[in-house]
């Protein structure tokens, strides 16, 4: 990479996503929603089709009912938000969300998930130099996700879509989630690094005052991540490595 990469041995405190960052779970969320939309966009005649620039706009980074509302009023569809309990087939916001989740918790039960290697090669660099970290997710399932990865001992914290809905905080990309991650984890926005691979999430550590936000593009591509705030681009997090272990 071209551009300076930030170094993390020195960071009090580093917030990373989950889903596109840690692990490649993002891939099942998206193909977890395109089943689902595809099934609601033709029983409803909903037009233009369901694409994966959908994911990337309306979907990547929320919280799961927050996504569905987004994408509906796009195609300028409104339908009732409904309850957290209702069942998968109710013609609800909550319904086509929980609907999409029974879909993505079968495919994590089953395939099982790994972390990316980079990520855990950085993940155990930071831990070993005793860096404190935390994962801020927009996900219901984050903590079985990273359950299933192997991988969460290394946090300290995990804001994730459970706690958003606990205490009333905003979807991404407003800074509320990202603000409550650095605030358990004990460490000031202005001085701790973000990691983020979706616009709304990098949008919403921007907005959160992180010095430094590091988008991983996995897809959402580099202006984008850009445009919405990211201070640094990488496409792995083992381009972070180099600065680590230099420093170590």
């Amino acid at each position: 990479m071209s551009e300076s990469l930030p170094d993390l041995l020195r960071a009090p405190g580093v917030l990373f996503d989950l889903d596109g960052v840690l692990t490649p779970t993002a891939e099942v969320h998206m193909r977890a929603w395109k089943s689902v939309f595809d099934e609601v966009f033709a029983a409803w005649n909903i037009e233009p089709p369901y694409s994966d620039a959908d994911y990337f706009d309306y979907v990547d980074g929320k919280k799961r009912y927050d996504g569905v509302a987004s994408l509906l009023h796009n195609r300028n569809v409104e339908i009732p938000w409904g309850d957290v309990d209702d069942a998968p087939e109710a013609e609800t916001v909550c319904g086509i969300g929980n609907r999409k989740n029974a879909a993505f918790a079968a495919t994590l039960r089953s395939e099982g998930i790994a972390p990316f290697p980079g990520s855990l090669a950085l993940l155990q660099v930071l831990k070993d130099a005793g860096v404190p970290m935390g994962v801020v997710s927009s996900s219901k399932n984050a903590e079985e996700v990273l359950a299933s990865a192997g991988i969460r001992d290394f946090f300290t914290v995990v804001v994730d879509g459970v706690v958003a809905e606990r205490d009333h905080l905003a979807s991404k990309p407003a800074p509320d989630m990202f603000r409550e991650g650095a605030r358990a984890l004990g460490v000031d926005p202005s001085v701790a690094i973000a990691v983020e691979d979706a616009t709304s999430g990098v949008a919403s550590a921007a907005a959160a005052g992180y010095s430094v936000v590091i988008g991983v593009d996995r897809g959402a591509g580099a202006e984008a991540l850009r445009a919405a705030g990211a201070t640094v681009i990488v496409d792995d997090l083992a381009r972070l490595l180099p600065t680590a272990t230099e420093n170590a």
